[in-house]
């Protein structure tokens, strides 16, 4: 059985390529990319063709009770080894006392995948120790923003393309963490790469998904970190002529992040060591320490301090606290000179 504690998304998907299949996998989580994908690869996998239409059974939680799924899966399969039960939006369900009964001995030749999104069952409840008891429970948690990168990364990589950090960071601040929709675009990037040439630059990033290569996000935080005046201004105008391009709800978050791991760095006991600096700021590289190491040197502790709030003060005027009228180019503007003088 697996071992739970430590259960992810490639643990599981690594046993289902190896045929080792659980009684029962409960998919839980804020992040649906994974859920589906395990349900996918399930439902494509384990029954031949031949065999589902008879063998392979998708429920849906609002459509019927945790007794109707129960007699499903306590089902035999009709000329096969295994059957499938798939269960989606399980979240809906009102009852589960009956799938608690039934985790305690589940039927051998069923593979029941009960897909709960939007959130997760309390781990402290008896059906969340039943499952662990017995199968596979799995939370598919949302990346946070310093993870993105290293997804992009990993992504292209089992695809056979490699991308550079500068596209990882502006492909990952354009399109967010939704993560579907985050695939998407790298599906579309590599539709896009020549057979001969398999890199993501920051010019075919610019071409295929709309993001600007020298007026983005990333490029604004650059200016920021190396205090270039001159190109920060050029970005947030560029920003103001074009919403869609940029705005302030895309860079205030990384900004923010940013400033306040700044602040952080100042105490580790190797500021001056890339390597220890990463580790101790949990970055993906070296590489990305740099910006915090020019940082220490172009912006003083008690400046940082000033900046995070200032940034704080900006968002809740952008949002209308205080601020009856102050468009957001504006805002964009004060903060900017703020950070920079």
């Amino acid at each position: 059985m697996a071992d739970n504690k430590n259960v992810t998304y490639d643990s599981i998907v690594r046993d289902l390529r190896a045929r080792k299949f659980a009684p029962v996998y409960y998919l839980m989580g804020d992040e649906p990319y994974y859920i589906d994908k395990i349900t996918d690869y399930i439902a494509d996998n384990v029954l031949p063709a031949e065999e589902r239409d008879f063998n392979q059974t998708v429920l849906f939680g609002s459509d019927v009770s945790a007794a109707q799924i129960v007699d499903v899966a306590r089902s035999y399969p009709m000329m096969s080894d295994l059957k499938v039960v798939i269960v989606k939006e399980a979240q809906n369900l009102r009852n589960t006392e009956a799938l608690e009964f039934y985790m305690q001995k589940p039927q051998k030749s069923t593979i029941l995948v009960m897909c709960h999104k939007n959130g997760t069952i309390d781990r402290r409840k008896k059906l969340a120790a039943l499952v662990e008891n017995v199968g596979v429970l799995f939370e598919s948690i949302k990346l946070r923003e310093r993870e993105l990168p290293t997804f992009i990364e990993k992504y292209l990589k089992g695809k056979g393309a490699s991308i550079d950090p500068k596209s990882q960071q502006i492909i990952a601040d354009s399109v967010g963490a939704d993560l579907n929709r985050l695939v998407s675009e790298l599906d579309k990037l590599l539709i896009a790469l020549p057979e001969e040439d398999r890199r993501v630059t920051p010019l075919i990033v610019e071409q295929q998904i709309g993001v600007s290569k020298d007026f983005n996000a990333f490029e604004l935080r650059d200016a920021v970190v190396n205090k270039n005046v001159f190109k920060a201004n050029q970005i947030v105008k560029y920003f103001d002529e074009n919403p869609k391009a940029g705005n302030i709800y895309s860079f205030l978050p990384m900004l923010f992040n940013y400033f306040q791991n700044l602040l952080i760095a100042y105490y580790c006991p190797q500021k001056g060591n890339p390597e220890a600096l990463a580790k101790w700021l949990e970055l993906r590289s070296q590489w990305a320490a740099k910006d915090y190491m020019t940082g220490m040197r172009n912006f003083k502790g008690v400046k940082v301090l000033q900046i995070i709030s200032k940034i704080r003060e900006i968002d809740a005027k952008s949002k209308g606290l205080d601020n009856p009228n102050t468009p957001q180019g504006e805002l964009m503007k004060e903060l900017i000179f703020f950070i920079l003088h």
